[in-house]
């Protein structure tokens, strides 16, 4: 007999879990996300219409399409529990379209986290689709589309095929472009800074100043004369205590995660991509078996913008500090955090859905990647309702001559929050710190020395992932949901390399930068593209009507492309060869960076005459212990599964001069540190939580066997360090000698395949 509830969700995990807190009178069931959309070989919007879209079904989902029909007939109410989103509140009404489901049979629910008390609440309490919701995302999906369609054939025909351009994409790009061209055009600017090593008198206990300025005035010398007459100035003059400032300093605890927080601080933390950390996130949203509470949903919604968080969190979270903690550990009032303004504050911030079920608690069912962005969410949304660190901080006024140098220190005095949890910083930076014997105003201290250090400003760094979201977040550039797709797109289009975790534009990306900042300065205009973000809110907010912002763009993009069909007619955008230090191994040309299936690699550009290609390599510190010459990280494609991985070989491996030829190759990283016995450059285990170099010299007495190098199971005190410093799951390495292989010259683009099979021992 058939149920007379249907709950149709996306994925088959989030209906797992769904099914178990509903009960044998409902048939959950996934619609493997979308059903209905524009279809993919053509531009899918009728322009001349009106813009109306052509949705069509997806090619492949057929069966789906006919089973959930089939089920939906047989149904008495069908829910749309579809994700609590723009993109959500869509796929349920091309569900609603697509299942000939009227409007007393088609009922929307939305769940904020996947509990069984709200899960239990939503369909109780569902109500119709909203169409202003869906509108928005209808507007913001066909001017994707228009842009992508539109402006890609161009691209395709003026400068390379398969390039994209996006209405966010493009400044995301641009972004990344103008801080390149910031870095190139910056000139450096000398500075000094001085450090006085002073004693106090009669304990000699030393300590440091620095430098502040004279007369009361801060002065930053700007050149050696300079530095040179304040040391000069100062050498025989006597130091005295100025004044002394003891106070108590507080830190507040950061608010608890966004969507865009979360993905900068698990990309600090944990290196996690932003594609990957949503990915996990989506399955802790959806649930997971935990033993002895069944399948659940740990973390509220994961796409969201607020700082919200509901009363019941809040008693929650006091009631688990007051617990654990003590009450001193819980701050005078409870912590309620102001979203951002223009933030759409639709869900709450992202919090676990149960501070009951500790990270330490679901550790065993959770996988390493899991555990660890779970922990993150968890420590940062209790951390946020704790109380304030407190230090005590003193400063010191030192006087000489005229001459002002200060010295400072700071002491925790109270954990509050930091006994759980600090926030990174994207450039962590080495803080000198001093400790300050006994002082008092008037007090003589003796001058040991000055020492003077040369310096020079510093170009801005170029993006991270972290710090480009936030860049995008700052600017009003997309919206959650984007961020990561955003950031992904211009990595996998070649538009941007990563080195190290720094974002580069290649040549690729700085030529369509330019042609479209020439040709379609709207499209690449941080501004315009955040107004129009603004525009969709408002057509969300039903305050506009989602037709009328296309006619609006419509009309001056349109003109925008005719103009420059007609000044680049005729015309072929040459990009630039990304020229390296590489010598061709045959002809001794410098290669060239190409792209071929695989991603990018190293060619001759010699080309047909020269046809030698290797894998795109960086270079590592230290040397090869086999041969001394330079380490290389290289990537490969595994036989097995066809996807890429990271290795480390000596400069030579696989060399056509044979009295070159070496065969190291590793999956351990090389340090910039030599073994303090034998002099070999020393290693580390790969992944970010492996900070402990060894040396893997068989004839040295500091060798570390493979089996002591980080991959046996730690004892408990071992363990816990470890997962402090969010240690990733690490891979395994060998170091069995590999066959020697000479690569052939060849055409193909792909690069060397070394599989893991060649190192496994």
């Amino acid at each position: 007999m058939a149920k007379k509830h249907l709950v149709i969700v996306e994925s088959p995990a989030k209906a797992k879990t769904i099914g178990k807190y509903l009960g044998t009178d409902y048939a959950v069931t996934a619609s493997m996300g979308h059903l209905r959309d524009l279809p993919k070989s053509k531009l899918g919007v009728d322009i001349e219409n009106d813009f109306e879209p052509d949705y069509k079904p997806i090619k492949g989902k057929e069966t789906l399409i006919k089973e959930l029909k089939k089920s939906a007939r047989d149904s008495d109410v069908v829910y749309l529990a579809t994700d609590p989103d723009r993109e959500g509140e869509a796929i349920s009404w091309h569900l609603k379209a697509l299942l000939e489901l009227d409007d007393d049979k088609a009922r929307r629910v939305t769940f904020n986290e996947i509990t069984k008390k709200v899960v239990s609440e939503s369909i109780r309490a569902p109500r119709a689709i909203d169409q202003a919701l869906v509108d928005a995302q209808q507007a913001r999906r066909i001017l994707d589309r228009i842009v992508g369609y539109q402006l890609s054939p161009l691209l395709w025909k003026k400068v390379r095929r398969g390039l994209s351009a996006g209405r966010v994409q493009s400044v995301a790009m641009r972004m990344v472009d103008d801080r390149e061209k910031e870095i190139a055009a910056f000139v450096p600017k000398e500075y000094w800074t001085l450090e006085a090593l002073l004693r106090d008198e009669p304990a000699h206990k030393p300590f440091s100043a620095h430098y502040y300025g004279k007369n009361g005035k801060k002065y930053e010398p700007d050149s050696q004369q300079a530095a040179e007459q304040i040391i000069e100035d100062v050498k025989s003059a006597v130091f005295a205590v100025k004044s002394i400032k003891r106070t108590d300093k507080t830190r507040s605890p950061s608010p608890p995660f966004t969507t865009s927080t979360l993905q900068q601080e698990a990309s600090r933390k944990l290196n996690m991509t932003p594609r990957r950390t949503m990915a996990i996130a989506q399955q802790l949203y959806e649930g997971v078996d935990v033993a002895g509470e069944g399948t659940v949903g740990l973390i509220t919604y994961m796409r969201t913008d607020s700082l919200r968080i509901s009363e019941e969190a809040l008693a929650a979270a006091k009631s688990f500090i007051l617990a654990r903690y003590g009450k001193s550990y819980y701050p005078n009032t409870t912590r309620r955090f102001r979203a951002k303004a223009g933030a759409q504050d639709a869900h709450e911030a992202i919090r676990p859905s149960s501070v009951e079920l500790t990270p330490e608690r679901v550790k065993g069912d959770l996988t390493g990647e899991q555990y660890r962005l779970y922990r993150l969410i968890w420590s940062r949304f209790l951390a946020s309702q704790m109380a304030n660190a407190v230090y005590d901080s003193v400063s010191v006024e030192i006087a000489a001559n005229g001459h002002e140098f200060r010295a400072s220190a700071s002491d925790l005095k109270f954990a509050g929050y930091t006994a759980l949890y600090e926030e990174s910083r994207d450039e962590e930076k080495e803080e000198k710190t001093t400790k300050l014997p006994p002082l008092a105003e008037g007090q003589v201290v003796t001058l040991d020395r000055v020492t003077p250090e040369q310096h020079f400003t510093q170009p801005p760094t170029r993006y991270t992932d972290a710090t480009l979201i936030r860049a995008m977040e700052q600017n009003g550039i997309g919206r959650p949901s984007t961020y990561a797709p955003t950031v992904s797109t211009i990595l996998d289009r070649e538009y941007v390399v990563k080195e190290g975790k720094y974002l580069r534009p290649t040549p690729l990306g700085t030529v369509v930068t330019g042609l479209m900042e020439d040709k379609f300065p709207d499209i690449v205009d941080t501004s315009f593209t955040a107004r129009m973000e603004e525009t969709l809110d408002a057509v969300e907010e039903g305050k506009k009507a989602w037709k009328d912002i296309l006619r609006d763009f419509y009309g001056d993009f349109s003109a925008e492309l005719r103009k420059a069909e007609e000044e680049l007619d005729g015309i072929r955008i040459e990009v630039p060869p990304e020229v390296t230090e590489e010598k061709c191994d045959v002809c001794g040309r410098n290669m060239v960076i190409k792209s071929g299936r695989f991603g990018r690699f190293l060619a001759c550009p010699g080309y047909p005459e020269c046809t030698f290609t290797k894998p795109l390599v960086i270079e590592m510190p230290g040397r090869c212990p086999k041969c001394g010459g330079r380490l290389m990280k290289r990537t490969g494609v595994s036989k097995k599964n066809n996807k890429a991985y990271t290795y480390y070989a000596c400069e030579f491996r696989g060399s056509r001069d044979e009295s070159k030829a070496c065969d190291f190759t590793t999956f351990d990283v090389p340090v910039k540190d030599d073994c303090p016995s034998c002099g070999q450059t020393m290693f580390k285990k790969s992944g970010k939580g492996f900070k402990r170099p060894y040396c893997i010299n068989p004839a040295c007495e500091r060798f570390v066997p493979e089996d002591q190098r980080g991959y046996t199971k730690k004892a408990a005190a071992e363990e816990k360090r470890v997962e402090a410093e969010e240690a990733p799951a690490a891979k395994k390495t060998a170091a069995k000698k590999p066959a020697a292989k000479k690569p052939a010259a060849r055409k193909a683009s792909k690069p060397v395949d070394v599989s893991a099979e060649d190192f496994e021992g």
